[in-house]
């Protein structure tokens, strides 16, 4: 057990950094580490079938985070996108693939009907890691896609119910009740025992958990917290298994209850690093699992087959979202991010191997399909943006520059939040402004609130000149790109050496960046609002607002001189060092002595209290 632990850390530590240098992410990362140490390319693993039955404990805990992350309320809504949007998904892609089996592969309608089923599912651990790692979980793809997933992990309960009656042998179902408690029970009463253990979990999370947590949490022992949080998420997942449920629904279920408790974060900072390793494993034992000698014996077919279920789902996936009237991006993100097989499939495959629905070949070419097909998964979400990126520069030409309002006051370049500040006081002191921003959906988004902003980029020295470089007074650079800034900040002392510029900057390197080229008004953008909360902290340990202020007033001047007295050093790594930490020192100094002088101004007696006179004066 030690010599594989030590194989598949390694692999994951080779492979998955590799990976995200080349953009392909770590879930591809994971995969390609699997395919590496599986049986069939270096050896150094071999079956992976009980390594996947513990690594999917991953996708439970993955949907135990999520539902930590959905309020009821916030689930109530996504109520239509689940059961319209993913009931329909399931239905048509089933009935699609079905009729393929049966008119093509001339497959049995029974064998046809459940490989439609297993198909019909997509992958839960790829689709949510990989949105999150691109930040789309929030955007209506990836609310779209989350609530598709749900209904498919809703639906594996009734699929295992399902595939008994569709077994050719009556002394094999049987098999499907393996590990269910309550199998035997008529069809009535397991599902009053269903709904009365979903109802109990329900119930325990919203008024149980919190005094359990409490009391846990009152031992100030970190590691048991941490305990109990596996303990709920196994026990839950457990009961759910022993009942004949999805665990992975049961944690889901949890996590939506306990996402209004006070303890919510300290769960997700617990369970998310074991999540984490899990399904790393999980992705590892899929790339090991595939069959390298079966897909080049059968590599014609297998593509044939993985190439078909691709478009299949992408089809049913694009049409669905055109008639929940998706935007056109997220129409597409949407199809290619569910487009391939799922892990449930691997649970699936297996039940109706040993129901003789499929034969064992079939259910090895079944399974190597489902394996590639998620191997690609990472790979169409690279297609993806890669189409995305091709249609942003193929975007219409920006505002033409005679359709530019002029100004003789100020340019504001970039209108998201840091610039909307800016510009609303501004605008607010009666300067007018001429705005530039090179996002199309933001310029769209501020047109509904009645901001008139010009699509152009602020370093092309023609759409500075429309917008009245010549004649303004200043120029606010406020965009979120730190290079852009430099471009736009040169371009206009190139060409306008008379227009003043004020410009965000990213941290201090950024800032002597700015310098080098003669900017000498910026705010770094973390600078003052840590300085003000370090204000408030001073004030929360009990010093005066105005103490704290003057401290805080004190500590930014030192720095601004700071920067301006280092700037010659800037580069050189050991001479920077030095002066830093003699200024850092110096501050030091400065503050507590200011702070005794404080002390001794605010306690004096008669003359003395000339000079606290003078120096509040």
């Amino acid at each position: 057990m030690l010599e594989l632990a030590v194989v598949y850390l390694a692999a994951a530590i080779l492979a998955v950094p590799i990976a995200k240098r080349l953009g392909l992410g770590s879930v591809l990362g994971y995969l390609l580490a699997g395919i590496l140490i599986g049986p069939f390319l270096l050896g150094l693993v071999g079956d992976q079938t009980d390594v996947m039955h513990f690594a999917e404990f991953g996708v439970v805990m993955m949907l135990f985070l999520v539902g930590l992350e959905l309020q009821p309320s916030r689930l109530w809504k996504l109520r239509h996108s689940i059961l319209g949007l993913g009931g329909l998904q399931m239905l048509i892609t089933t009935i699609f693939i079905f009729a393929i089996c049966v008119e093509f592969l001339s497959l049995q309608w029974q064998t046809s009907l459940a490989i439609g089923l297993m198909m019909a599912l997509s992958s839960t651990a790829i689709v949510l890691q990989t949105l999150n790692e691109k930040g789309w979980t929030k955007q209506e793809a990836g609310q779209n896609a989350f609530s598709v997933l749900l209904f498919q992990d809703i639906a594996v309960i009734p699929i295992l119910a399902l595939l008994p009656l569709l077994a050719f042998s009556d002394d094999v179902k049987s098999l499907s009740g393996h590990g269910n408690l309550i199998a035997h029970f008529p069809a009535y009463l397991q599902v009053i025992i269903s709904v009365a253990v979903i109802t109990s979990i329900i119930l325990a999370g919203k008024y149980v958990s919190a005094p359990l947590f409490r009391y846990i949490a009152e031992t100030r022992l970190r590691e048991l917290f941490t305990v109990f949080a596996l303990f709920l998420v196994i026990l839950i997942a457990v009961i759910m298994q022993k009942v004949g449920l999805s665990p992975a629904l049961g944690t889901f279920l949890a996590g939506v209850v306990l996402a209004e408790s006070e303890f919510r974060h300290e769960l997700e900072v617990d369970i998310e690093p074991f999540k984490g390793l899990l399904l790393g494993l999980f992705f590892i034992a899929v790339g090991a699992s595939i069959d390298f000698p079966l897909l080049l014996e059968n590599y014609a077919i297998v593509i044939m087959i993985v190439a078909a279920l691709i478009v299949v789902k992408a089809f049913v996936l694009y049409i669905l979202a055109m008639i929940f009237k998706m935007e056109s991006k997220q129409k597409l993100l949407f199809s290619m991010a569910l487009a391939q097989g799922g892990e449930f499939a691997f649970v699936l495959l297996s039940l109706t191997t040993s129901l003789h629905i499929l034969s064992q070949e079939q259910s090895k070419l079944a399974t190597l399909v489902v394996a590639i097909s998620m191997l690609l998964a990472p790979l169409l979400i690279m297609v993806y943006e890669k189409i995305l990126n091709s249609s942003s520069q193929k975007q219409d030409e920006y505002d033409d520059p005679k359709q530019i309002e002029p100004t003789n006051s100020v340019i504001i370049a970039g209108y998201g939040r840091f610039g909307q500040i800016i510009g609303r006081l501004l605008t607010a002191q009666g300067y007018h402004l001429s705005i530039l921003d090179h996002s199309p959906s933001q310029i769209e988004f501020l047109k509904r609130f009645g901001h008139r902003v010009h699509y152009g980029d602020a370093a092309r020295q023609d759409l500075l000149e429309a917008s009245g470089a010549k004649a303004a007074q200043l120029l606010v650079i406020a965009i979120d790109d730190p290079d852009k800034i430099l471009e736009i900040a040169s371009i206009a002392k190139k060409h306008y050496p008379d227009l003043a510029i004020a410009a965000r900057a990213f941290d201090r390197r950024h800032a002597y960046e700015l310098m080098n080229i003669g900017i000498t008004s910026f705010k770094r953008e973390t600078f003052d609002s840590a300085l003000n909360l370090g204000i408030e902290a001073l004030t929360l340990l009990g010093n005066s607002a105005k103490s704290a202020q003057r401290a805080g007033k004190i500590f930014a001047d030192h720095d601004y001189q700071t920067i301006r007295m280092l700037e010659d050093v800037w580069g050189d790594d050991h001479s920077y060092g030095v002066a830093v930490k003699q200024r850092m020192e110096d501050i030091k100094q400065i503050l507590i002595k200011d702070k005794e002088e404080q002390h001794r101004l605010n306690t004096c007696h008669g003359e003395n209290c000339e000079d606290k006179q003078k120096l509040d004066h």
